[in-house]
């Protein structure tokens, strides 16, 4: 079945998102059933965190509390509309942390009730997906999805824009989580997997026989921590981690994990006879992870959906489309969850 919506509409959403690190708002156009980020704004506390190592929730959820409003009224400018003129507001429940959530959460219940607004709870996984909606994309169900994150890995089978299904996920470590804690063994700042990815270029992937875990299992799940484990061995066993050594126990990390990552979504499109494949995620913004999924997609010919990189990382826009597939709620039953699953 094509999807396309062709619904006589039009309406604007205002998304909030503070699942983490990230204050976001983003202004989002419907029309016809087709999406437009006519602003996206996104205010990162890696600065703040680099110095820690990570996100400090106590931290983050202090500077949400500061940047919120100057973000929303930013963004309301940027997309130039005013209250009155937003139809809706979609704001992040979970999963992330509960601190940053409730600051999200709290503003739009408030927004809601002064600008007497429909509001929208989203799930921050569901909404990852429906990144792909965005700048009238074109979706063709049913899709097998690949959501890889720092919190998450996880396969998704959807039969239509509403129905989600979880048919792998990760029993350990996230992908993005190796990622991060791979980086840290070699050396690496945080945030460590877009630091890896960079260092891996110059580097040999075959330098290093890791492991792909779980890569012949009988099952679409997924184990990065035996895989990270090697890494460690193998840093343990150089007697001085060189640049060249670096690059190449990154280079050949990363394509280990791709390696998994890609295999298991495109059997499982084979599978489920899955029409389209999709990737969403942090992780998405991958460059050897989009160029080696593309490839294989164009071996077993199915369409695929990446979205542009400004949408792979946690953005309100994501939230704002996918508070047009759910149900507004009363703003006093916007409930968190920081363990929220699709």
């Amino acid at each position: 079945m094509l999807f396309w919506l062709i619904y006589n509409d039009f309406m604007l959403i205002l998304g909030i998102e503070t699942s983490c690190d990230e204050t976001a708002a983003a202004v989002v156009e419907v029309k016809k059933g087709r999406f437009l980020s006519r602003a996206n704004t996104v205010l990162s506390q890696i600065n703040i965190h680099k110095k820690y190592g990570g996100v400090v929730p106590e931290i983050a959820a202090r500077k949400h509390v500061k940047n919120i409003i100057p973000v929303i009224d930013q963004t309301l400018k940027r997309a130039r509309v005013s209250p009155k003129n937003i139809d809706r507001i979609a704001v992040t429940t979970g999963p992330g942390l509960m601190t940053s959530l409730l600051v999200g959460s709290q503003t739009a219940k408030t927004l809601a009730f002064a600008w007497n607004k429909k509001i929208v709870p989203v799930n921050h996984l569901k909404a990852h997906l429906y990144a792909n909606f965005l700048h009238n994309k074109k979706v063709i169900f049913p899709v097998v999805a690949l959501i890889v994150s720092g919190g998450h890995t996880e396969l998704i089978l959807m039969r239509n824009a509403t129905s989600f299904k979880k048919i792998g996920q990760t029993i350990d470590d996230a992908a993005g989580e190796a990622f991060d804690k791979v980086a840290q063994l070699i050396g690496l700042s945080y945030p460590g997997g877009p630091a890896l990815a960079k260092l891996a270029l110059g580097g040999d992937a075959t330098a290093f026989a890791f492991p792909r875990p779980m890569l012949d299992a009988d099952n679409f799940d997924f184990s990065f921590s035996g895989l990270k484990t090697a890494v460690r061995y193998a840093v343990e066993k150089s007697p001085r981690l060189t640049s060249p050594l670096k690059k190449n126990l990154a280079a050949s990390f990363q394509q280990a994990s791709v390696d998994v990552l890609v295999a298991k979504t495109v059997r499982a499109a084979t599978v489920y006879k899955a029409k389209m494949l999709m990737l969403a995620g942090g992780v998405a913004a991958n460059v050897l992870l989009r160029d080696t999924v593309t490839r294989e997609a164009k071996k077993i010919k199915r369409p695929l959906l990446i979205p542009d990189f400004i949408f792979c990382t946690d953005n309100a826009a994501m939230i704002a489309v996918a508070g047009y597939f759910e149900k507004p709620v009363d703003w006093d039953k916007i409930i968190v969850d920081p363990n929220l699953e699709i």
